[in-house]
């Protein structure tokens, strides 16, 4: 099967039923604090909360006859859910084979479109080695999650939603981890408009599009959907051809772009879905001078026990959380009394706790960490003048 503009069409017909065409919505936030027009394409809004629908879909339909034995992959992410919605539309049977441990909310989801789920191996490429072997010995056909062109034509299907929506498109800037999509997206946007820049973003922890980091071991980044250690034998050839560039973000700059994304955009966005905002909020990828610059939010699936780390962090780097150690006598009063300085100025106490432990104290001594909840740096600077003036020695962690 070639990749060219005729097969991305005919991708969108073969989706159409289940895929969404999903919004572009401007970003006020991104274009004035960065400069130029930048809108987001909110794929995070698409069914199973990803993108990979779209060539999950056109991958079981291209299979025809051949689907009728089933579909089968080993996944623990978006390609999974994806890849279930499309068998059960399709009425094929499907087995996602996960490694053991995997997030019990995706092995859910998958089961809830019907698919069998099998745990096997303790990492992803046990549980792809075995999704293989069953293909083998069972006649169902292995869905690889981006490396086939039937699954890259799919993608592409998106960059043909940009060049109807977005008038005097100039740059995109899409995620990428395998590179289906962002192969996809520029040869449908290329061939229909030669002179858009497409621009494609890592994570600096797994980067081998851009010559980067490539672990050995697990991949820790919060950008989990596009740590892919290798590019893909049809998707490399691509990338390389119809990609403009390549870059890299860091794990600080991930996070900062998931958490203004919830709080001025109202996306929920998983890191993967992030990274081609924090290239443009870090500055590694220029807006266009002129013309439209769109930045693809390609998945919103996120951790939830990741979300609570993220504000803690965003609130601390923007001045609204205050955190102190102190030394105090260690009687009945003090600390109410400490707690009071900080409460004179509204500051909103959130933990604290005694430490008495692994300390050069006193011997009527006690320490104390709190952690207050204030309306900016200037005010928690304030709070820390007006407690050392009423006689407390503390310091801010």
């Amino acid at each position: 099967m070639s990749i060219d503009l005729a097969a991305i069409r005919a991708a969108r017909t073969a989706i159409a039923d289940v895929a969404k065409h999903t919004p572009v919505v401007s970003s006020v936030t991104l274009s004035d604090g960065i400069g130029g027009e930048i809108v987001l394409k909110a794929e995070n809004l698409q069914r199973t909360g990803a993108f990979k629908i779209r060539g999950a879909m056109n991958k079981v339909a291209s299979l025809g006859e051949d689907a009728r034995h089933g579909v089968v992959t080993g996944s623990a992410g978006n390609h999974a859910q994806a890849l279930a919605l499309a068998a059960r539309h399709f009425g094929v049977p499907c087995e996602i084979v996960v490694p053991r441990g995997a997030p019990i909310t995706k092995i859910e989801a998958c089961r809830g479109f019907g698919a069998t789920v099998v745990e096997h191996g303790a990492a992803l490429k046990e549980a792809v080695d075995e999704a293989l072997a069953r293909a083998g010995s069972t006649g169902m056909t292995f869905c690889p999650p981006f490396d086939d062109p039937a699954v890259v034509a799919g993608q592409g299907t998106l960059g043909l939603e940009l060049v109807e929506d977005v008038d005097g498109l100039a740059t995109v800037v899409v995620p990428l981890g395998g590179g289906g999509l962002v192969s996809g997206v520029a040869i449908a946007v290329k061939s229909l408009l030669p002179d858009v820049r497409v621009i494609g973003v890592q994570a600096a922890a797994c980067a081998p599009y851009a010559g980067g980091a490539v672990p050995d071991g697990p991949v820790l980044t919060l950008a989990d959907g596009v740590a892919v250690k290798y590019p893909g034998i049809v998707t490399g050839p691509l990338v390389e051809q119809w990609v403009d560039d390549v870059v890299t973000v860091s794990e600080d700059e991930i996070a900062e772009a998931m958490v203004l994304l919830m709080e001025r955009a109202k996306l929920y966005v998983e890191g993967a879905g992030a990274v081609a905002v924090a290239a443009l909020m870090a500055g590694v990828v220029a807006p266009a001078p002129t013309g439209v610059t769109c930045a693809v939010v390609s998945g919103g699936n996120v951790d939830l026990g990741v979300v609570p780390g993220l504000i803690r962090r965003h609130e601390f780097a923007a001045g609204r959380r205050l955190s102190i150690f102190a030394r105090i006598d260690d009687r009945p009063g003090r600390l109410a009394h400490l707690l009071s300085v900080f409460a004179t100025g509204d500051a909103d106490l959130i933990e604290v706790e005694h430490v008495r432990e692994g300390l050069d104290l006193g011997v009527r001594e006690t320490g104390i960490r709190a952690t207050f909840e204030v309306r900016s740096r200037e005010e928690g600077s304030q709070l820390l003048a007006a407690a050392r003036a009423a006689g407390y020695d503390l310091e801010q962690t």
